[in-house]
């Protein structure tokens, strides 16, 4: 039996990796802006004038170094290329045309506007160039309205050009020192420990499952949870390292993409912990002795193929297991598939010992496709490429939010103040993102993070008022503090590059006044530049993530019954594989994984959000629908997995199955026509705005109601899901269709082979079917819940309800 202090060790061992490389991270972090300090205040004179803006080489760092390597850091220097290419035509050719000299608060603002347009206009470039042109552009414009009569027309655009330069030189010089920051080690590292995580959080569920007794089983059931929380960060810190490693190792063959090797693993073990989470008691009776052996035996052997260090990517060697696969299947399957949630647990066990793509959608591809003409062929090339280079509305919107905030910010920081009006800009400019994000919260981190630097920065100056030589030290820390901070749900990551920028000038530049009232200017036009991000924001996007976070339910609930309505068990056509169930099964199934997703993020923002006037967010309910909606959408993975290989087993055995698939059939669709009309009810109760307003429409519609009886029209139509006795009923007709395949005999080993294959996949769709029911019970609770808590003075009958909505839609 495993013990507890193997898996303290597995999460400190974690812990520790995470702590050490957002150290290694700060440090380099550190050196990056040091190299520009000394480069910028004590570098060769007759370098120091091209260095004249310092301020936007620490942007440049900032932006560049953050949690990266040396493939990630070499990527960020070519977007500061592509970047500094942009602004810089752009700009040249509005000085060109305007005249230096002719700049003035409102031409400023205009030229802003209308060269961050063209730059956030293309969908192809990445956000991070768009950000540096931003910078450059409100630096270039600003500059030429304070100096513009006095310099030439290149002067601008250089000096921004080679202190962006100098920044991203100095993170490179970061990466190398003391020795090189790769990217290839650090994902092997933390490849490494995802799967000594997976291992151990297998080893969990099977201990769990394994247990003989219920304090010991529960455990077990408990670590694996917390197993599961680090899992999915070392998955991250992976997926973030895979560009550094293509640019570190651009042609490297040997250099595996890790992520569907990963995908693979953790699919079955989700399913595992679904399994488990499903077990009415532990321990489970019809775990013997012998099963419990083999399980336990199969943990093992499944550890040693899992922990190969020599490897950074290594694949299971199947042919090692097939003895294991072999083991389980002939001795489990005569008993398990009586009880649904072990049966599921063994199936996904195969998977993994398969090394089965579950999520994986198979391509099948004709044998002799239909060819072209070279005349079609050419014309719809040329279509493709047309269709491409128009931008979709999302690129446009996002360009003109950009436009339109840069412009009002410079503006206005121009008339308030020239000589710092380029903080206006600054504040937005590095900090635009596509998508939407909490405004307030953004907002408000920024300016704390602004002001919790200036007055660090102030304070340093003050101590070292006497020593200006040594004010760079107080930077150290400060970055240092700046890059565990980012990582902070308080500040994230706009407030943290906003604290680390609000002390660097400060500290790390010469000529700049007064520190007091430098910071106190600088506050004063983030404060600008802050207001007309969040006016803007608001304009563009008035509706509040908690409305859109209900409308996504709404969506999200539709694709639930789209996935429902496509299970089907149906053996396809030789030629019409493309159109079969399980495909469309899949399709539907990732356009509900991609609503869940969005709908997630609604549900951040909306927590972060302020309330003002409104009811307060219910979170923790739409946390609890959310997990039941996720937990569903790996249901359906499986689900079409299932359905693939009945009907590959049914196409090998003919008619023989028959029967048993017609029974199937009409047992899906018992259950597809009493769930999908709850479900289209829960659809119309996410739409209304309250029940106040359900009330007003059904007054005004002037429906007719038996008022002695109480009843409404379609009552008899309702019906409430019963708690487990819905889920008992559809498990018990699931069961007798499996006896009747247990109960058949075979006297030729590949039938009986396939006869245990039948028995797994048909207890998987079994138990994903009751399980997808118990959960959308869980929802229906959830959202009963919802109305009381966003209609605390009417009352919340569901039959009332969805009488009144199913009239007044049928109306």
């Amino acid at each position: 039996m495993m013990s507890n202090k193997t898996i303290i060790t597995t999460i400190t061992s974690t812990k520790t990796e995470m702590w050490r490389s957002r150290l290694g991270s700060a440090l380099r972090a550190a050196i990056a802006c040091t190299i520009v300090g000394c480069t910028s205040i004590y570098g060769p004179k007759p370098l120091r004038p091209y260095f004249e803006f310092s301020t936007y080489s620490y942007v440049t760092t900032v932006l560049i170094v953050s949690d990266a390597t040396l493939g990630e850091t070499l990527r960020g220097c070519w977007h500061v290329l592509c970047a500094t290419m942009q602004a810089m035509i752009i700009s040249l050719l509005s000085l060109l045309v305007i005249g230096h000299g002719n700049f003035n608060n409102r031409v400023a603002a205009m030229a802003v506007a209308a060269g961050s347009f063209f730059v956030a206009l293309p969908e192809s470039v990445e956000l991070r160039t768009k950000r540096i042109a931003f910078g450059q552009l409100v630096i270039v414009y600003v500059s030429a309205v304070i100096d513009g009569k006095k310099e030439g027309v290149t002067v601008f655009p250089v000096h921004v050009a080679t202190s962006t330069a100098l920044g991203a030189v100095a993170s490179v010089l970061a990466m190398l020192l003391p020795y090189p920051h790769l990217a290839y080690f650090e994902a092997r590292k933390f490849y490494q420990l995802y799967i000594e995580n997976t291992s151990e959080r297998l080893n969990c569920n099977i201990e769990t499952i394994s247990a003989s007794d219920h304090s010991t089983a529960v455990t077990f059931f408990n670590q694996a949870k917390s197993l599961s929380v680090v899992g999915p960060k070392l998955f991250q810190r992976i997926k973030s390292n895979l560009n550094g490693i293509h640019w570190e190792r651009p042609h490297n063959p040997h250099c595996i993409d890790p992520k569907e090797r990963l995908q693979d693993l953790e699919v079955p073990i989700r399913g595992m912990d679904i399994a488990l989470s499903s077990c009415t008691s532990f321990p489970i009776s019809i775990i013997d002795e012998e099963l419990r052996g083999t399980l336990l035996n199969c943990r093992g052997r499944f550890s040693q193929e899992l922990d190969q260090p020599d490897k950074l990517f290594p694949p299971l060697d199947t042919n090692t297991t097939s003895e294991s696969k072999k083991e389980i299947l002939n001795k489990s399957i005569s008993k398990a598939y009586k009880d649904l949630p072990t049966s599921f647990f063994l199936y996904c066990l195969q998977l993994l010992f398969e090394n089965s793509p579950v999520a994986k959608k198979t391509n099948h591809v004709a044998e002799n496709p239909p060819k072209d003409d070279d005349s079609k062929g050419i014309f719809r090339k040329i279509r493709e490429v047309s269709m491409k280079s128009i931008p979709s509305m999302d690129s446009l919107v996002f360009a003109f939010k950009c436009s339109l905030t840069l412009g009002l910010a410079m503006l206005f920081g121009l008339t308030y103040s020239k000589e710092s009006a380029y903080w206006s800009g600054l504040a937005v400019a590095i900090s635009f993102y596509p998508r939407r994000q909490p405004t307030f919260w953004a907002a408000n981190a920024r300016m704390q993070g602004t002001a919790m630097g200036s007055i660090y920065g102030v304070l340093c100056c003050f101590i070292f008022q006497k020593y200006v030589d040594l004010r760079l030290l107080p930077l150290l820390p400060w970055v240092v503090f700046y890059t565990f901070i980012r990582h902070s749900r308080m500040y994230g990551q706009a407030g943290a590059i906003s604290a680390v920028i609000g002390a660097l000038p400060i500290l790390g530049r010469e000529h700049y006044g007064p520190p007091k009232q430098f910071a106190i200017a600088r506050i004063a036009e983030v404060t600008i530049g802050l207001i007309c991000f969040v006016i803007v924001e608001i304009l563009m996007s008035p509706s509040r993530a908690a409305t859109l976070a209900r409308t996504e339910l709404s969506r999200t609930l539709r694709a639930l019954q789209d996935c429902i309505g496509k299970i089907a068990i149906n053996v396809p056509r030789e030629n019409d594989k493309l159109s079969s169930s399980s495909q469309v099964l899949r399709a539907a199934q990732k356009n509900m994984r991609c609503l869940v997703s969005q709908m997630e993020a609604f549900i951040v923002e909306a927590e972060l959000e302020p309330n003002f006037w409104f009811v307060p967010f219910h979170g923790a309910c739409y946390r609890k629908m959310i997990q039941s909606l996720s937990r569903m959408a790996d249901l359906f993975l499986f689900v079409a997995y299932s359905m693939e290989h009945i009907s590959q087993l049914s196409q090998q055995e003919g008619g023989s199955w028959v029967n048993l698939q017609d029974q199937m059939h009409e047992n899906i669709e018992i259950v597809k026509n009493n769930v999908c009309p709850k479900l289209k009810f829960f659809e119309e109760i996410t739409k209304i705005k309250s029940l106040t307003e359900l009330e007003k429409e059904w007054t005004k519609r002037n429906v007719p109601c038996d008022i002695e009886s109480g009843g409404y029209p379609n009552a008899d139509t309702f019906r409430t899901m019963s708690g487990d006795e819905e889920v008992h009923s559809i498990t018990g007709t699931f069961l007798k269709h499996l006896e009747d395949i247990a109960t058949k005999t075979h006297t030729n080993t590949n039938e009986e082979m396939v006869k245990c294959q039948m028995l797994f996949h048909y207890s998987c769709l079994g138990f994903c079917t009751s399980n997808l029911v118990r959960e959308i019970m869980k929802i229906e609770s959830e959202l009963r819940e919802l109305l009381i808590w966003e209609n605390p003075s009417s009352h919340a009958n569901m039959k009332e309800i969805y009488c009144k909505i199913s009239t007044l839609c049928s109306w």
